[in-house]
């Protein structure tokens, strides 16, 4: 048994597997809490904030992308990752769209599951750790620790993704980017030839940090390549 002070807030309704999932994530060391339906864990967050949330999508009452939806509409930024029943691409895209950041289709093994919460949680730490709070786009700042954009003509909140979009292009700022790079890094995309979600999500961070989104100054696509930001580097 590994201990550790993470907290896992578990959605699901299946007694079975409330039981094993609960089991194991015990034996590992976290400190598991159950909501049996949407409604109660965004109540249940009030008092008890996870490190990261399983979340099954087929609940009663409240859906789990409603309760995804209803958590990143609240600025929170926890990783959760989807369970369901479907294994339909369109399920998936909706999943992470609206700001899941991994996803498993049932039946699947606990050790899968396993290694991916440990996953997540670990990209989680080095992207605490690594990203810097603000980022100057000229006059515009990104404030990345409040997720809001801050323009000479007002401010503009951004989404969790959005956030993790922009650092991963910082990373590597002024040099292209691919689409297939972004899936796979900030969206846990792997073998994927659906780039369209990448191409919608750059286009509402245009509106965003761009002045004149049609004619963008920072955030260019390279046609045939992907994207770049263009901005200095200092201090990164």
């Amino acid at each position: 048994m590994s201990f550790n002070s993470q907290k896992i807030l578990i959605v699901e309704d299946e007694p079975s597997l409330i039981f094993t999932l609960r089991d194991t994530l015990e034996n590992e060391g976290y400190t598991v809490q159950i909501s049996e339906n949407g409604n109660l864990a965004l109540e249940k967050l009030k008092d008890f904030m996870p490190d990261i949330m399983i979340l099954d999508v087929m609940l009663p009452g409240m859906n789990g992308f409603d309760v995804c939806k209803k958590i990143r509409d609240q600025k929170l930024t926890f990783p959760i990752i989807i369970l369901t029943a479907r294994d339909q691409e369109i399920d998936k895209v909706t999943g992470l769209n609206i700001g899941a950041d991994d996803y498993i289709t049932k039946p699947f093994g606990v050790k899968e599951l396993l290694a991916r919460i440990q996953a997540r949680l670990r990209r989680t730490d080095d992207y605490n750790n690594a990203k810097p709070d603000k980022l100057n786009l000229g006059d515009t700042e990104l404030d990345l620790n409040s997720a809001v954009v801050r323009r000479s003509d007002g401010d503009f909140s951004l989404t969790t993704r959005e956030v993790e979009v922009l650092w991963f292009l910082a990373r590597f700022a002024n040099e292209p980017v691919s689409r297939e790079a972004l899936l796979e890094s900030v969206w846990r995309y792997e073998h994927s030839t659906n780039t369209r979600t990448v191409d919608v999500h750059i286009s509402k961070l245009r509106s965003k940090i761009e002045l004149h989104p049609e004619d963008p100054k920072y955030l260019v696509t390279l046609h045939g390549v992907g994207y770049m930001l263009k901005m200095k580097k200092a201090g990164m």
